[in-house]
């Protein structure tokens, strides 16, 4: 019997190993590598696209990142059951015990307990299998809750509108879209059907009215926001180009029969001054004094107090062919986007409002081209000094009082308890700097 030779058999040994590796294409310091690497302190959640397709595609994810919305995302097939508000993942291959669920509120006031307190949360899951879809759209779905605040003008275009154009022109610019509303009231889809529209050509998709089932090829829930009536910082899509939306939404109507027909070229300039009901705080109890003024400046002058049984296509008709706006801080200033660029709009500003008031009204006048003034009223033209004594925090430093919370006590103080009477004398000055803008 032959004697093995022990080189010659580790020889061929060696040679049927590298001719494994070379067939299978296994590289043996990828191997070292892998296992040497060090893990990762924290652990990575795979979704299910990750785990079924093998490569790295988010099916479901969300961002949690930011102070003021949540934003998830479904880049696949779904299919929304109404009866439930669940939005599931189309694919039946897509179940098991591991299966992804994810819960939103999709309105964005995140940090605020009490509007979100009155918002519906929606369920996002990949599995089990969701219901057969029966009504089918090609395009994708942005869904976002017409709850909170709605129904102030201010919050309904602070956080509905604006974040709305936000969201489009981030994540589906130039593309059609499909909106699903949760808590979509009958008032607000009538009062705001011209604008919803010219955000979707497609029906609104209601979460608390529909029965049928809804299928999409992806959908985004939530909708981001970066501060009072703001635009994404450094965003090419400015309040100017918003406020060309509003004109395509309610411009050009015609609608004037409630108030005096547009002015002529050589007509006064208009000014229309926002009156505010009695009771409700931050009154002009010497109004009609003020208009006065303004009649005796050269302004033909309209009252003019927004209710709910004046169409927003009759008030953008007023505002939009007047000169001028004049009013006090409150939620109406919002018509101020009705406003042409080049008018003139002078903001009067209560005791204590400082700060709000040029957030959302004086900031955003000046974004559209507005020539923004500000009336600043004294101490004595407040109403609070006959509440308050005058060396009270609330009245010589409201700022200090205030500190940084914004509470509903101290928002009491000065927007409901707080009624203004106007220095005639001072006030005049402005009207007249209204008056030469406005001109």
């Amino acid at each position: 019997m032959r004697k093995r030779n022990p080189a010659a058999t580790a020889t061929v040994f060696l040679a049927l190993i590298i001719a494994f590796l070379f067939v299978f294409e296994i590289n043996l310091s990828s191997i070292f590598r892998l296992s040497s690497a060090p893990t990762e302190g924290k652990i990575r959640r795979l979704t299910f696209g990750e785990q079924r397709r093998g490569k790295a595609k988010q099916v479901i994810s969300c961002d949690r990142s930011h102070k003021k919305y949540d934003l998830c995302s479904i880049t696949d097939a779904t299919v929304v059951d109404p009866a439930t508000s669940t939005f599931f993942l189309v694919d039946p291959t897509i179940s098991g015990p591991g299966s992804i669920v994810e819960k939103i509120k999709p309105y964005p006031r995140k940090w605020e307990n009490f509007p979100m307190q009155r918002i519906k949360e929606l369920t996002i899951t990949s599995g089990p299998s969701g219901p057969e879809c029966e009504v089918q759209h090609n395009s994708p779905a942005i869904v976002f809750s017409a709850g909170g605040y709605t129904g102030n003008v201010f919050h309904d275009f602070n956080d509905g509108f604006i974040p709305l154009f936000i969201t489009i022109n981030s994540i589906y610019k130039n593309q059609d879209v499909v909106l699903v509303v949760s808590k979509a009231r009958d008032w607000w889809l009538n009062r705001y059907k011209n604008l919803l529209h010219v955000f979707s050509s497609h029906p609104i998709v209601t979460l608390d009215n529909d029965t049928s089932t809804h299928c999409f090829p992806s959908a985004t829930l939530g909708l981001m926001s970066y501060g009072f009536m703001a635009l994404m910082p450094n965003s090419s899509q400015t309040l100017l180009h918003f406020r060309g939306l509003l004109d395509k939404a309610f411009g050009h109507h015609g609608q004037y029969s409630i108030f005096n027909p547009p002015p002529k070229s050589d007509s006064p300039p208009r000014l229309v001054l926002m009156s505010r009901s009695k009771g409700i705080g931050r009154e002009i109890l010497n109004q009609d004094e003020a208009v006065k003024v303004a009649k005796e400046i050269g302004f033909d002058v309209i009252l003019f107090e927004p209710t709910g049984k004046i169409s927003l296509q009759q008030a953008y008709g007023l505002i939009n062919s007047s000169h001028a706006m004049v009013g006090m801080h409150g939620a109406a200033l919002t018509h101020s986007l009705f406003l042409r660029p080049g008018s003139a709009f002078m903001q009067v500003m209560p005791l204590g409002i400082d700060w709000v008031g040029k957030m959302c009204f004086g900031e955003p006048a000046r974004a559209i081209g507005i020539q923004y003034i500000e009336y600043k009223i004294k101490v004595e033209e407040s109403s609070l000094v006959e509440k308050y004594d005058k060396n009270d925090m609330v009245i010589k430093d409201p700022a200090s009082f205030q500190g940084r919370n914004w509470s509903s006590d101290v928002m009491k103080i000065y927007l409901k308890e707080q009624n203004v009477k106007l220095d005639l004398v001072r006030f005049r000055d402005y009207l007249m700097e209204t008056y030469s803008k406005a001109k």
